[in-house]
């Protein structure tokens, strides 16, 4: 690994045209070993390159070779969700005596923000940073009041920031002029083998979570927080994905230790003995999401040159828990005005022996 106090850093965009009247950017965040490149067309990261124990560079999150595809992104690669990520029960919330129905992009219930939710959105590249111990780029959004069904406009701000340690910083920051649930996460997928491997079931996970919120049928929560321990969703411990796995995949939201608001703290760990490539989550939001790319069908081919198959990456989502506005016993997601909605994640990068 490059000794952090050499590793060169820089931040750079280039435009790559237009979406309607709004222009395009690929923008590469680098501190000479990780190289993240990242778009405006939904705030995605498109691609994160990180050396494994050989010194091979390789990308290890999912994503599309155009950036154009982004406009059009099923599987949510990389992107900002927003205004809620996660389900909504009925797509329906009930707010200070009144009931706002949000649109159904998920059966009968509310996904991820809707049909053009923020991963639909091209957001305006405010400014970059540039300094001696980091670089990255700051990224804002307005979403007006009613979109998707929402009150409110939410003035939305999403800064990712490199350091010299491979650490990448995503730092949200929101405002509201009306009461509204506020979400936000990203929905990055890392294979940590660079895809070479069509699978994660080898890869180990350990998630600083004692509990979790049940899945009813239709994964939306039952408001029931229940034990992992016994269960598949048992990750105290590292262990492989694939052994006691859930019997359809994973795609359940674990209930975080030690939450405390605006005290970040370590969430989970991936790693992958092949490739060495040690993935740590770092998170101040009480709830982390996991999901294992269950519906992927092979279809698509990534621009590792490889067919992105079923299990064939995870996500690891940071995020307050699915449905809270319609579950009293979760923690609160209302923000409201004259408060501001400020969180951290952090994805650091590193090799084992």
């Amino acid at each position: 690994m490059l000794d952090s106090n050499k590793a060169q850093l820089s931040v750079s965009s280039e435009h790559s045209g237009f979406l309607d009247d709004d222009p395009l950017y690929m923008i590469t965040i680098s501190n000479d070993d990780t190289i993240v490149e990242l778009s405006n067309l939904g705030a995605a990261i498109t691609a994160i390159f990180t050396n494994d124990r050989n010194g091979k560079h390789s990308n290890i999150v999912a994503g599309y070779e155009n950036i154009r595809r982004y406009q059009d992104n099923p599987h949510y690669f990389g992107c900002i969700l927003g205004r809620y990520a996660g389900r909504i029960a009925g797509a329906k919330f009930e707010l200070d005596g009144n009931v706002f129905s949000l649109s159904e992009n998920d059966g009968k219930n509310h996904l991820h923000g809707g049909f053009e939710g923020f991963n639909k959105k091209v957001w305006k590249v405010k400014s970059f940073i540039q300094e001696d111990t980091e670089a990255g780029v700051i990224m804002e959004y307005l979403s007006p009041d009613g979109d998707e069904g929402y009150p409110g406009n939410l003035w939305v701000t999403v800064k990712y920031i490199l350091d010299r340690d491979n650490r990448l910083k995503i730092i949200y920051d929101a405002v509201t002029d009306k009461s509204t649930p506020v979400n936000l996460s990203n929905h990055s997928y890392f294979n940590l083998g660079g895809f070479a491997s069509c699978d994660i079931l080898k890869h180990s996970l350990q998630i600083n979570a004692a509990a979790y919120t049940e899945n009813d049928a239709h994964n939306l929560p039952t408001g029931r927080i229940l034990p992992v321990e016994g269960s598949p969703m048992d990750f105290i411990h590292a262990r492989q994905i694939g052994t006691d796995m859930a019997s359809a995949g994973y795609n359940h939201n674990f209930v975080l230790n030690d939450y405390l608001p605006g005290r970040v703290r370590l969430a989970a760990m991936l790693s992958d003995t092949i490739s060495g490539r040690i993935l740590k989550v770092y998170t101040d939001k009480p709830g982390l999401q996991v999901y294992t790319a269950n519906d992927w069908l092979g279809d698509i081919n990534g621009p590792q040159g490889f067919d992105y198959q079923k299990y064939g990456a995870i996500a690891l989502e940071t995020q307050c828990f699915p449905d809270s506005p319609n579950q009293p016993g979760f923690p609160d997601t209302i923000l409201k005005p004259g408060q501001r909605m400020i969180s951290e994640t952090i994805y650091e990068f590193s090799v084992g022996e």
